[in-house]
C-alpha cells in the first residue's frame, strides 16, 4: 500500500499522458492531424457526435488525473525529465481544446473596443455562458415578464431568429454539461481524498504513533462513560443468567476473569474508535485542502455554475419557488429545526472525537438559525418581492 501511494503522482500523470495520446491518435487517423472539429473534416452529424464524445471523455480524464497529480505532488515531491516531457506533451494537446477559456473570456471581449464586428459577434456567443447578468439584478420599472415577452416577440420576427435559437441552444447545452461535471467533481474529489488519505496515509500513521500499549484509550469523558456502561451491562447480564439458571454458577474468580476479558475487548474497541476519530480530523483537513484546490483552479467553471443555478432557480414556476422556500425554511429555521441541528452537531462531534458540549450546542442552535432566518427574510424583502411578486404572494398563501 505504501508503494502504491508513493507511485500516485507518476501513475496519475501516466494516465493523463495516455489520454492525451488517445486524442493525438484520433487527430492523426481521422482528422488529418487537425483539431477534432466539424471544420476539419466533412463527417456526418452522428460520426462527429461520437468523436466529440471521445474527446470530452479524454479531456475530463486528463483534468481529473492532473488534479490528482498536483495534489499528490504537493505531498510527494518528484521531478525528473520524463515528468516534464509528459506535461509538455499534455499541454500541447489540450491547448487546442481549451474551450473553457474561450467560453468565459468575456472581459477581453468587453474591454477590447478595437476588434472588428465579426470577431466581437463570435466572442460574444462564447462569453454568454459566464457573462450572463444575474437575474436578481434584471429589474426595471415594468415587471420583468412583460419585457421578456416583448423581447421574445420582437426576436421571433428577425431574419436571424432560427440561427439565434440554435446558437442559444448550443450555449445552454454546453453550459449545462460544464456545470454538472464541475458539481460532480466538487463532490467526488473531496470524498475520494478523505477516504483514500484516511485508509492509505493517515490511519497507518495514527496506529503506528498511538501503538497498542498506549495508556490514553479514551479521547473524552463520553467515550469512557459509554465503555463503563457497556461493562456494567455485561456484568449484570452474567448475574441475571446465573440467577435464572441459564448458565452454570460462576465463582468469584471466574467472574473476575470474564469481566477482565470483556474489559480488554471494550478497551480495544474504544482504542480503535479513538484512532478513527483522530484519523478523521486529519483526513477531513486534507479533503478541505483538496476542495480548496478545486475551487481555486476552477474560477471559470464557478462562473458557469453560478449562471446555471441562477437561471434554473429563477426559471421555476411561482408555486415551485414557494414550495422550495417553505421546505428550506422549515428544515433549517422552522419550529422543529433545533432537533435536526442537535443531531447534526452531535454526529459531527462524534466523528471528530470531541465531547458533545450541550452548552455549545444550545448556544449554536440559539444563534445560527436566527441569523439564517434574518438573511432569508432580507432576501425575500430585497429581491423576491421585486423579481416575482406572484411567487411571494403564493408563498404567503401557502405559509398561512
Amino acid at each position: 500500500m505504501n508503494q502504491w501511494f508513493l507511485n500516485t503522482p507518476e501513475r496519475a500523470l501516466l494516465e493523463a499522458y495516455k489520454a492525451a495520446q488517445t486524442i493525438k491518435n484520433i487527430e492523426k487517423e481521422h482528422f488529418g492531424s487537425q483539431k477534432i472539429s466539424a471544420e476539419s473534416v466533412n463527417y456526418t452529424e452522428n460520426m462527429m457526435s461520437y468523436w466529440q464524445g471521445c474527446l470530452e471523455q479524454n479531456l475530463l480524464l486528463i483534468k481529473l488525473r492532473l488534479a490528482e497529480f498536483q495534489l499528490s505532488r504537493s505531498i510527494l515531491n518528484i521531478s525528473n525529465k520524463t515528468v516534464l516531457e509528459r506535461l509538455k506533451f499534455i499541454d500541447e494537446v489540450i491547448d487546442k481544446y481549451n474551450f473553457r477559456d474561450q467560453l468565459v473570456n468575456s472581459n477581453s471581449v468587453l474591454e477590447d473596443a478595437e476588434i472588428n464586428e465579426d470577431e466581437s459577434h463570435k466572442k460574444s456567443d462564447l462569453s454568454n455562458l459566464t457573462k450572463v447578468q444575474p437575474i436578481s439584478q434584471k429589474t426595471g420599472v415594468l415587471p420583468r415578464s412583460i419585457g421578456i415577452t416583448l423581447n421574445k416577440i420582437k426576436s421571433d420576427f428577425t431574419p436571424q431568429a432560427e440561427a439565434e435559437f440554435v446558437r442559444n441552444y448550443q450555449l445552454t447545452r454546453n453550459r449545462t454539461k460544464i456545470a454538472l461535471k464541475f458539481l460532480l467533481v466538487l463532490v467526488i474529489v473531496p470524498l475520494l481524498t478523505q477516504q483514500l488519505s484516511k485508509q492509505i496515509l493517515v490511519s497507518p500513521i495514527v496506529e503506528r504513533v498511538r501503538g497498542n500499549t498506549i495508556t490514553q484509550i479514551f479521547l473524552n469523558s463520553e467515550m469512557e462513560e459509554e465503555a463503563l456502561k457497556e461493562l456494567k451491562n455485561f456484568e449484570v447480564q452474567l448475574r441475571f443468567e446465573s440467577l435464572i439458571e441459564r448458565s452454570p454458577s460462576l465463582s468469584l474468580k471466574a467472574k473476575e476473569v470474564n469481566l477482565k476479558q470483556k474489559a480488554i475487548e471494550i478497551a480495544e474497541e474504544f482504542r480503535h474508535k479513538s484512532s478513527e476519530a483522530i484519523s478523521n480530523v486529519f483526513a477531513d483537513i486534507l479533503s478541505l485542502i483538496a476542495f480548496a484546490i478545486v475551487i481555486a483552479n476552477s474560477k471559470k467553471e464557478i462562473a458557469i455554475v453560478k449562471s446555471f443555478i441562477d437561471d434554473t432557480v429563477y426559471g421555476l414556476s411561482d408555486s415551485a419557488k414557494a414550495f422550495l422556500i417553505i421546505l428550506f425554511t422549515d428544515i433549517f429555521v422552522g419550529f422543529h429545526s433545533p432537533h435536526g441541528w442537535e443531531v447534526i452537531l452531535e454526529g459531527l462531534a462524534e466523528h471528530l472525537g470531541l465531547s458533545a458540549n450541550r452548552g455549545v450546542i444550545y448556544m449554536f442552535i440559539a444563534t445560527f438559525p436566527v441569523i439564517l432566518d434574518t438573511i432569508f427574510k432580507y432576501w425575500i424583502f430585497r429581491y423576491l418581492s421585486r423579481l416575482s411578486p406572484s411567487a411571494l404572494a403564493t408563498f404567503k398563501e401557502m405559509n398561512e
